[in-house]
């Protein structure tokens, strides 16, 4: 069973999400919040699963929620879905930075949202390529500055800096073994060795690195 916890300020969009994960077998809601600080305090103490939160929330925003449960080590466990919209897609690269798992747009399909979810919990991300892609260019137009490498980007052998590339695209290991021509097994193997050598928690942390190291992101 996932224990999700879900942060919005809207009324409206908390009872939608909550009737949508209520009717699953797999998912429970165990607590909901309306602002930020409310949303930390029943994060800290429920220590959910998946926490699907809000970007801006009053008191505290999503984005200061995520950093808190990233240096908590109490909370190692609990994975973060951001919701969002385009309108303030400027947070997005932020919040991939931070350690979200993913994000998902408020008008998403329902059986989107059910996914984000359970990859969450299951310790993938959801990166849509498409929407990811999207959402970093119309960041890098707004003006990010000039490409800062991530310093152990040396350490990479030509392979691993091959698939951080192909993580930065949001496809899966599976989709990348396939492009490649290597099972998702050593897929998988070379993701873990990126995650060490970079410092990242999980495949978000890795696509922000890549994209603010400048480095040369495949089409899909």
């Amino acid at each position: 069973m996932i224990d999700l916890v879900i942060a919005d300020d809207q009324s409206l969009i908390r009872m939608a999400l909550r009737n949508l994960y209520k009717d699953e077998d797999d998912i429970r809601v165990a607590a909901e919040a309306a602002d930020g600080r409310e949303a930390w305090e029943v994060i800290r103490r429920i220590k959910p699963d998946v926490a699907l939160l809000d970007i801006r929330m009053p008191g505290l925003d999503g984005l200061e929620v995520l950093r808190r449960i990233g240096k908590d080590p109490s909370l190692a466990g609990t994975r973060v879905v951001m919701i969002t919209t385009f309108e303030i897609d400027e947070y997005i690269f932020e919040a991939l930075s931070g350690g979200a798992a993913g994000f998902i747009m408020k008008d998403a399909p329902p059986e989107d949202l059910l996914r984000a979810v359970r990859l969450a919990a299951a310790g993938d991300s959801l990166l849509s390529p498409d929407v990811t892609r999207k959402v970093i260019d119309a960041y890098a137009e707004r003006g990010t500055g000039a490409a800062r490498p991530h310093p152990n980007l040396g350490d990479l052998t030509e392979r691993e800096q091959e698939i951080l590339r192909w993580v930065a695209t949001g496809l899966t290991n599976d989709e990348i073994g396939e492009r490649l021509f290597i099972s998702p097994a050593t897929v998988r193997t070379h993701v873990g060795k990126l995650l060490a050598k970079l410092g990242a928690r999980d495949r978000a942390g890795l696509v922000a690195i890549a994209y603010r190291s400048g480095l040369d992101i495949p089409e899909t």
